[in-house]
């Protein structure tokens, strides 16, 4: 990292930078108004392995549907499975959604406790999901890592870390939690967009002179 970062004015020239762009699929569906944090936790489950521009109109069909525990046991696998028609593994996660609203329907009376260590003891919810979700439904402090900011903040040096959980655990360590739930709402499109996976855009990128450009060997 270098001596001079900033890390609240990297976030800000980020946030101008990506207006352009569509935003990260949970963000866009809070502001389409499905904020509960079973929608939310739903959502970023269908979005495993699928990308935002299929993540987004499926929760729209399936919230069309349901929108708690109790209306989505009514739906049948086959019926499920045929929402999520679109996402990787629709049959999969058709068992993964009922069986975690039949938890929160049996266990916690219907409502879904806003507690991570609840969240990841349901089966398929991982603390990626589990921290989006609650960052964006209720406000808690909460770091996400997905791919996109597991590779930015590495890319710019600010940690050096192999994988996801990693990179959490180290964040949560770096970052002021009041920027905590701006670091997937950002880096998720911006490293979508801008600092891509491959020929990142380094000469038009707004934080160039803070990033030491690791593993970059081409660049547009």
């Amino acid at each position: 990292m270098k001596p001079d970062f900033n890390l609240s004015l990297v976030l800000a020239r980020i946030e101008d930078a990506i207006r352009p762009y569509p935003k990260a699929a949970m963000f866009d569906l809070a502001e389409r108004g499905y904020t509960s944090l079973f929608e939310q936790l739903i959502s970023c489950i269908i979005s495993i392995r699928t990308l935002d521009e299929t993540t987004i109109p499926v929760s729209l069909r399936l919230f069309e549907k349901a929108r708690t525990p109790e209306q989505l046991l009514v739906l049948d696998i086959p019926t499920l499975t045929e929402l999520l028609d679109g996402t990787t593994y629709p049959d999969q996660k058709a068992y993964t959604l009922r069986g975690i609203a039949e938890r929160i329907i049996h266990e916690f009376d219907g409502t879904l406790p806003a507690d991570f260590d609840t969240l990841i003891s349901l089966k398929g919810v991982g603390p990626k999901c589990a921290n989006l979700a609650l960052g964006v439904a209720t406000g808690q402090a909460a770091i996400s890592v997905d791919i996109h900011v597991h590779r930015v903040v590495n890319r710019w040096g600010y940690v050096h870390t192999r994988q996801p959980e990693q990179t959490l655990k180290v964040l949560e360590t770096q970052v002021p939690q009041a920027q905590w739930i701006n670091i997937n709402r950002l880096l998720m499109p911006f490293g979508k967009h801008i600092c891509t996976g491959t020929l990142p855009h380094c000469s038009t990128c707004p934080v160039l002179d803070y990033c030491e450009q690791v593993g970059v060997d081409r660049h547009r």
